[in-house]
């Protein structure tokens, strides 16, 4: 099983709290960063701003990434990622409340690499970050499991 953390980027503390009660209760040992904008995101990824003190170590093995977000909204923060080589293959899945077909569209063209709208239902909401995370955790063999290319 990876060992990598799993970033979530959360400015809605309900969906924050659900995400975290979620993965939890499907015991993932993997660790949870919680960021609350895409400014802090991008600070926490790069080590910048509030985190240029924190010494650089893995990328997460991946980023839960919400669209609607304050300072820097969820489709510049992957624009970002993509365009910078030490993140161009970090997996990055949107996980919004947005039913938008063009957020959905504009998420695979800047480079997602899964568009999950959080499904409105308590249950369902649980259900779906709880698959997410096993998927990527337990499922998925990232390039970056091995090292950076």
């Amino acid at each position: 099983m990876n060992r990598r953390g799993i970033l979530l980027v959360e400015d809605n503390a309900q969906d924050e709290l659900l995400t975290l009660r979620s993965l939890r209760k499907v015991n993932l040992a993997n660790a949870v960063t919680v960021v609350r904008d895409g400014q802090q995101a991008l600070d926490f990824l790069f080590r910048e701003g509030a985190f240029g003190g924190v010494p650089a170590g893995p990328l997460p093995a991946v980023v839960m990434l919400d669209l609607g977000l304050p300072r820097v909204g969820g489709l510049e923060v992957l624009a970002r990622l993509r365009s910078d080589e030490r993140t161009r293959l970090l997996p990055i899945v949107i996980l919004t409340s947005s039913d938008e077909d063009q957020d959905r569209l504009r998420s695979y063209l800047g480079g997602a690499n899964s568009f999950v709208r959080k499904p409105v239902d308590f249950a369902e909401f649980a259900e779906t970050v709880a698959r997410l995370g096993v998927y990527w955790m337990a499922v998925n063999e990232s390039p970056l499991d091995g090292g950076q290319p």
